[in-house]
């Protein structure tokens, strides 16, 4: 018999099984990029932090508040729904530190699925900061509201998110490049 509430996927036997796959990198670093296209060719639902600080932002929440902390955890009931669905998701934001990371090692335990991390970092600093610039012109296309995009905490992985399956990308190379290499660590 079918487990009660087990995704409709799961209960007929489809061989699909759903991943939970955390971005992390610095703003600029070429996460949302990698994220579409990884997103596009396992199938999966991007579910991006920015958008959901904007909105939350627009909606009259003052900047002083933890918007940030807010959206992460819109964004991690939303990327719950898709998963407990049958669907992989790609959750496109900095985790910058080890809460916001575990945040995802915990979401997948709930949710018994892998969980696989993708960093991007970005070498060339000349590269990196016109990427920054051009990410003042995009904050603009979510309804006007510029969303943080602090470089000053990047974390290092150590600790319990240290475990934490993970690639890192340097998004100073090819992205055709960084896409499969990304591609295989997920599908390995």
């Amino acid at each position: 018999m079918a487990e009660q509430g087990a995704p409709l996927e799961r209960q007929f036997g489809d061989v699909r099984v759903p991943m939970l796959v955390a971005m992390a990198g610095l703003p600029g670093s070429g996460k949302s990029t990698i994220a579409e296209i990884v997103a596009g060719r396992l199938g999966a639902t991007v579910i991006s932090v920015d958008p959901i600080e904007a909105s939350i932002l627009r909606a009259g929440i003052e900047s002083d508040q933890p918007t940030g902390l807010a959206a992460y955890l819109v964004a991690e009931t939303m990327a719950e729904q898709v998963l407990l669905s049958g669907h992989s998701v790609v959750v496109d934001a900095v985790n910058a530190v080890e809460p916001a990371r575990l945040q995802w090692r915990d979401l997948a335990e709930r949710c018994d699925v892998k969980l696989r991390v993708v960093e991007t970092v970005c070498s060339d600093d000349a590269l990196h900061q016109e990427r920054l610039s051009k990410r003042t012109g995009d904050a603009a296309a979510y309804s006007g509201v510029a969303v943080e995009q602090s470089t000053d905490e990047y974390d290092e992985w150590r600790g319990a998110c240290g475990s934490l399956p993970r690639v890192t990308l340097d998004t100073s190379a090819p992205l055709g490049e960084n896409v499969d290499t990304a591609l295989r660590f997920l599908e390995g």
